[in-house]
């Protein structure tokens, strides 16, 4: 099977949000220590850069650690969230334009066995790789690979041709975000229905 791996065409567009939205059925695929794994994307949220209260760049912040959210799009970003997870974001946007989005959930599907050695678990469940920081930690991602380039051979985004009806893929306001005021009211969070996603379990 050839592999599809989206491309500059994907991530340097200016709409954060349709690329949000396109990122449902993605996958987040790892090759890390020559161990390959990658889960099927079905929760992400959109961060709209320097005019959004919840982004780490609003108001043109920077810092060192939200200095690679100032490149071109298609780069990681992963921050430590309470000093224990791991939060995966893809960039977007061309240069200067701070604006990602944050891999909220992903399905399992390549490297069972090897996610499931990190999560200790005996077997796949809904709560593998449900959260932004459970879905880093089966993938093996750590906020050293924040700057990785997604065109590489260690991290990328891959399109299966797995597409979903829109009708099946949800908007809401983003979750612990009650900082941001009335930009945590936005519905910036994008992920595929509860029953489409619980198939993927039984199959």
């Amino acid at each position: 099977m050839s592999i599809k791996k989206l491309g500059p065409d994907f991530y340097l567009r200016n709409n954060v949000l349709q690329i949000a939205g396109e990122l449902i059925g993605k996958l987040l695929v790892t090759n890390i220590d020559r161990q390959l794994t990658s889960g099927l994307i079905v929760e992400v949220e959109a961060y709209n850069g320097v005019i959004d209260k919840a982004s780490h760049a609003y108001g043109g912040k920077r810092t060192k650690r939200n200095e690679v959210m100032y490149s071109d799009g298609g780069l990681a970003y992963v921050y430590l969230c309470y000093g224990i997870h791991h939060l995966f974001n893809v960039v977007t946007n061309k240069k200067d334009t701070p604006q990602a989005i944050l891999i909220r959930g992903v399905v399992p599907m390549d490297g069972i066995d090897i996610l499931l050695e990190r999560r200790k678990q005996d077997a796949v469940n809904n709560k593998t790789a449900n959260g932004p920081g459970t879905l880093s930690a089966a993938l093996g991602i750590k906020t050293s690979h924040s700057g990785l380039s997604l065109y590489d051979n260690e991290i990328w985004l891959e399109d299966r041709g797995i597409v979903f009806k829109k009708k099946d893929i949800l908007t809401s306001p983003r979750i612990g975000v009650d900082y941001a005021g009335e930009d945590a009211k936005l519905p910036y969070r994008f992920r595929l229905k509860e029953d489409i996603v619980s198939d993927f379990y039984k199959k």
